[in-house]
């Protein structure tokens, strides 16, 4: 590591030389580590809220499912019919939260070996990346998590800049880009298989959610 970028990474340094000290007047960007570390505890915290969210989504769901098993008992296919619909939206959201959560989890694992300038640079495009495509995702289903992680994304953004302003490395976007997919990609699928072990099929003879869809319109 550099001495440049050793004095940006840590606490900083009481004999910074006055250029230096010029270009932070005017561009106070602060430590890199600690702020990298401050956005990883607050990246954290939207973790444990996404979790704490899913917990009520399974809580509503289970009411629900129990209300279609209900209604499938009494040959009420109407009443079961408009649960199911229901059910779907509140699984639909359920999988989109433990996707943003299982992409935040990754994020977190990679900025947390963070420990190179280059690997900075490297990593940060990519979680910017993710961060604003789960932003996007939450806008609907979590809107304080939406605005809580697009603050993040900001911070991050900050950071990258600082790191590229000081050690002069520039973002390869096309490699950022595919990795970020990757990650999302991963998250999607994992988010997937765990909502089918999570929650249990509806009783056969109730349509299929799609199906429920069609035939109330």
């Amino acid at each position: 590591m550099s001495e440049k970028f050793a004095k940006k990474w840590g606490e900083g340094i009481d004999d910074t030389p006055m250029s230096t000290r010029i270009k932070e007047a005017v561009r106070p960007p602060g430590p890199l580590k600690p702020r990298l570390d401050f956005a990883v505890k607050r990246m954290q915290m939207q973790i444990q809220r996404l979790d704490k969210a899913s917990d009520r989504f399974s809580d509503r769901d289970k009411s629900i499912f129990a209300k279609i098993v209900d209604a499938y008992t009494k040959h009420d296919m109407a009443r079961a019919n408009v649960f199911a619909n229901e059910l779907a939206e509140i699984r639909k959201m359920e999988k989109m939260i433990m996707h943003s959560r299982l992409a935040l989890e990754q994020i977190v694992l990679r900025l947390s070996t963070v420990s190179e300038l280059g690997d900075v640079v490297s990593t940060l495009a990519p979680a910017i990346s993710v961060l604003r495509s789960v932003k996007s995702g939450m806008s609907s289903v979590f809107p304080e998590a939406e605005r809580e992680i697009g603050s993040i994304g900001n911070l991050l953004s900050g950071i990258i800049m600082d790191a590229g302003y000081n050690s002069g490395m520039s973002i390869d976007f096309q490699t950022a880009g595919d990795d970020a997919q990757k990650i999302l990609n991963e998250a999607a699928t994992v988010a997937e298989q765990k909502v089918k072990e999570k929650f249990p099929d509806l009783p056969s003879g109730i349509p299929s959610f799609g199906e429920a869809v069609q035939s109330e319109t």
